[in-house]
């Protein structure tokens, strides 16, 4: 099966081909048929390679690859891999929970050009600064992190609806389902990459 990319690289060659051909030999452009060869060299062909341009790296910026492609978020890259259940980030990672090929996706879902207009504009700014600004040693988020990154996976799950700690107060499920009790007041160890350098690393997807 021919990978979307391959058409895309396909058709962006065929592009240049025809323009190149056009800039060649414009008298072709007199006749009907190298007018509409004209139209689709450079007004057809250009539309679509824009748009699956377009589609391909959004896709890629969905990838924990690209994510951790900014020299601040290696150590947001290096805590998936410590070897402690207390971690969680680390713990839905190595255990499968979250797609490791989409791991910061799955869970900041609402985060710079997939949030609100403010977040889309921060994204914009994250550009600006990767090349432009000076990025900060230390990054963190811009609001409290939203239990609805965590529900959008547990919601239902056995494990999240009878957990003993979750039941153990009637009140407690309702409030992490609304909102009101954050889910890191328990799962309180997220990334910590203050604390990196000293944290025991699994190795078991480097095999």
């Amino acid at each position: 099966m021919v990978s979307p990319t391959a058409i895309l690289i396909a058709i962006i060659l065929t592009t240049i081909g025809l323009i190149s051909l056009l800039v060649i030999k414009p008298s072709l452009t007199r006749m009907r048929s190298g007018k509409i060869l004209a139209f689709i060299a450079l007004f057809v062909f250009p539309v679509i390679s824009g748009a699956g341009g377009t589609s391909e790296h959004v896709a890629y910026s969905k990838t924990t690859n690209f994510c951790l492609s900014c020299h601040v978020m290696d150590r947001y890259g290096q805590s998936l891999h410590v070897d402690d259940r207390s971690y969680i980030p680390a713990l839905h990672y190595q255990n499968n929970f979250v797609p490791r090929e989409n791991a910061c996706f799955t869970c900041h879902t609402n985060y710079t050009m997939y949030g609100d207009f403010k977040s889309k504009l921060r994204g914009l700014n994250h550009v600006y600064v990767q090349y432009f600004g000076k990025i900060p040693e230390n990054i963190k988020l811009y609001a409290p992190y939203d239990n609805r990154e965590c529900l959008h996976c547990h919601l239902g799950a056995r494990s999240f609806e009878e957990g003993a700690t979750h039941n153990a107060d009637p009140e407690t499920l309702p409030a992490i389902k609304s909102g009101k009790l954050s889910c890191l007041s328990c799962h309180e160890t997220t990334h910590n990459v203050a604390d990196i350098k000293d944290a025991p690393m699994w190795k078991g997807d480097s095999k």
